[in-house]
């Protein structure tokens, strides 16, 4: 129950972050300052964000050591290092969407 709980939890938080990257986004091509650093910045947390939803399901398969570990811990440290995980990928180089939404950024403040 605690676990159910805690996941309903860590899937609202995601949702939150997701939604506040969108929101930044918006945000960013509606304005008319040329920012790029800031532009760059949102578009790797936007990445990030996705990455982290991306990679989640492939972590909580994985069964847990019951000598070691376990129980409400180990979901919460897993939670943050799947969110780490993508923030690494994502400042690495990420797969490309980072790059894809900075230049649709720019597109929109062009026109």
């Amino acid at each position: 129950m605690e676990t159910q709980l805690f996941n309903t939890a860590q899937t609202n938080v995601f949702a939150a972050q997701s939604e506040a990257s969108k929101d930044r986004l918006n945000q960013l091509a509606t304005s008319k300052s040329d920012d790029r650093t800031a532009m760059r910045k949102t578009a790797e947390d936007f990445e990030a964000v996705f990455l982290s939803q991306m990679l989640r399901p492939m972590f909580e398969t994985l069964p847990t050591d019951t000598m070691m570990g376990g129980g409400q811990a180990e979901s919460v440290y897993r939670g943050l290092m799947v969110e780490e995980m993508g923030k690494s990928i994502a400042k690495s180089g990420g797969v490309g969407i980072a790059d894809s939404v900075f230049r649709e950024l720019l597109k929109l403040q062009e026109g």
